[in-house]
């Protein structure tokens, strides 16, 4: 580890000529002629595909929904830091999206398509070194977490019913739930819980006042003064899904024959972390309620990177198209995680989406993934929901400005996103206004 620039000398440089003597290295030698890279087998990654007879109507309406998050931190010390999120629900529509050339776009077609069809979320987090008047940095983040959710004036607060209709059940009326247990904020040893509908709470042990928003949480990743910058990106992920899904539920409690039309599609994968996977058991009951009543729920997430989309780039050129790959249990820890065939189910506690491979055409290849439901280890075709539907709908949306991209998907990208040039210095400059 070299030692770090400070205010009146320099950083430490890595050594130019330190390669030398692992190159005069004899085992070095030795076992680097015994190192030989592996090929990929044609025949192997082709036996993997499975051919798609697509069918079926193409879905009209599209939501997409798409986060970012920019940490501004001084560059002198204490090295105070902040948190910018921003979040996007997108809806297009097919008559839309076939007036817009898919190479080279328009801006000002764009422009009017995006007029009156995002909506977006945006807020703040203190992370180090910031002082917030009357309040420990751990209180400020969880009442900001709350109110962002709860007090969003141009969203009318929509997100937060919606937080609200997953984990009490609304989407049937019978459950009347409370929340499941959670770790007290304030106590942190014992278990607490809030009553059906409820906004706040007591906990039973020390008496202090709770918020909804604790039992996701967000607590449990922070310090007393100071939060790491994962409360960011976890913010932004569950966020990211609550628009998801405030899109559902609009349309499941008001026209569900409209619901029956549309497709939504998260950037990234459909799962929930660590302690933020509370939400997937609720979610997956959701869907599979939905689909048993006759009222399947058409949902997809594209992974755009990560060891999934790398494996994408190992088995894709040899398959046939259209086509798609499955991967059980087994291969995805096998192949892909590259561990051994042990423990719990992939994805048991945090996945409420199966990952698809998918080819398309030549041109177009991508990692989807598709509800079940109920979580399967081993999914098959017929076990994601409304996959032929959705196959139907994919190359309606397809672009061909990037690799595998779906316009949804992109065009959200562009309302959501946070770049690091001009967005994070414009940021920056805001965040140390006087």
């Amino acid at each position: 580890m070299p030692f770090q620039p400070g205010r009146r000398l320099p950083g430490e440089r890595a050594s130019k000529i330190g390669h030398l003597e692992v190159l005069d290295n004899p085992l070095v030698q030795t076992l680097c002629r015994q190192l030989k890279d592996r090929q990929v087998d044609s025949v192997t990654s082709a036996a993997l595909w499975d051919p798609l007879a697509i069918s079926g109507g193409p879905l009209s309406i599209v939501f997409s929904v798409d986060g970012s998050y920019q940490i501004i931190q001084n560059e002198m010390p204490p090295y105070c830091a902040r948190a910018f999120i921003k979040t996007a629900l997108l809806r297009l529509d097919q008559y839309a999206l076939q007036h817009i050339d898919r190479e080279t776009p328009h801006p000002f077609a764009l422009r009017d398509m995006l007029k009156d069809s995002a909506m977006h979320h945006a807020t703040v987090f203190p992370l180090r070194h910031v002082e917030v008047a009357g309040k420990t940095l751990y209180d400020a983040i969880r009442e900001i977490i709350f109110t962002s959710l709860k007090d969003d004036v141009l969203l009318e607060s929509q997100p937060y019913e919606t937080l609200k209709w997953i984990v009490y059940h609304k989407w049937n009326p019978a459950a009347q739930r409370g929340l499941p247990e959670f770790e007290c904020p304030h106590c942190r040893w014992s278990r607490a819980t809030l009553p059906y509908d409820a906004d706040t709470g007591a906990c039973a042990e020390c008496g202090k006042t709770m918020l909804l928003t604790d039992m996701l949480g967000f607590h449990q990743e922070m310090a007393e003064d100071s939060a790491p910058d994962t409360v960011a990106s976890s913010y932004m992920a569950i966020h990211e899904t609550l628009m998801l899904f405030t899109g559902i539920r609009y349309f499941w409690e008001g026209n569900r024959q409209i619901l029956a039309n549309c497709l939504f599609i998260k950037d990234g994968p459909l799962s929930i972390r660590a302690q933020y996977s509370k939400l997937v058991g609720p979610i997956r009951q959701f869907i599979e309620h939905a689909n048993a009543a006759g009222s399947p729920v058409y949902i997809i997430g594209q992974e755009k990177s990560g060891t999934f989309f790398d494996h994408l780039t190992l088995i894709r050129d040899h398959a046939p198209s259209p086509a798609c790959f499955i991967p059980d249990d087994a291969y995805i820890k096998q192949q892909i995680q590259n561990r051994p065939n042990q423990g719990a189910p992939y994805g048991l506690d945090t996945n409420y989406g199966a990952k698809v491979f998918l080819k398309l055409n030549p041109y177009h290849s991508m990692v989807i993934n598709v509800p079940t439901g109920t979580h399967r280890p081993n999914p098959t075709a017929a076990d994601l929901i409304g996959f032929d539907r959705i196959l139907a709908t994919l190359p309606t949306i397809l672009s061909n400005r990037y690799e595998g991209a779906l316009m949804p998907v992109e065009m959200a990208n562009g309302v959501a996103s946070l770049s690091t040039y001009p967005s994070a210095r414009i940021l920056r400059m805001f965040a140390e206004r006087p």
